[in-house]
């Protein structure tokens, strides 16, 4: 899994090679960083509970309640890909960075 200051370099790098690295855009990828925190607590919370756990009830019984960590790393997730549209990144325009042969990888995917 990548570390935190490695996706925001990423995207740092992305911006500057687009030539947009500005203050706004910076401050969506200050965003997209806290989204991105947040989505690695909710996996960790989900790992730990499971997507259900046993709670009380009111009156002392044990219920299956739904862990609300699932709904939120989906919201998270989607807030995160909103900011990558935002900031005009995705697939088909990512800067590749400097030394990689596109035309050689392309090859190689073919197989």
């Amino acid at each position: 899994m990548a570390k935190a200051r490695e996706v925001k370099d990423s995207l740092i790098k992305q911006l500057q090679a687009k030539g947009a690295d500005v203050t706004l855009y910076r401050a969506l990828i200050d965003d997209y960083m806290w989204f991105y925190q947040q989505l690695r607590q909710m996996q960790s919370d989900i790992r730990k509970r499971g997507r259900t756990y046993t709670a009380k009830s009111a009156a002392g019984k044990d219920y299956e309640k739904n862990n609300p960590s699932v709904d939120d790393a989906l919201k998270y997730s989607k807030q995160m890909v909103t900011i990558l549209t935002a900031l005009g990144l995705s697939t088909e325009t990512v800067v590749p960075p400097d030394g990689i042969d596109t035309e050689k990888d392309s090859d190689e995917r073919d197989l």
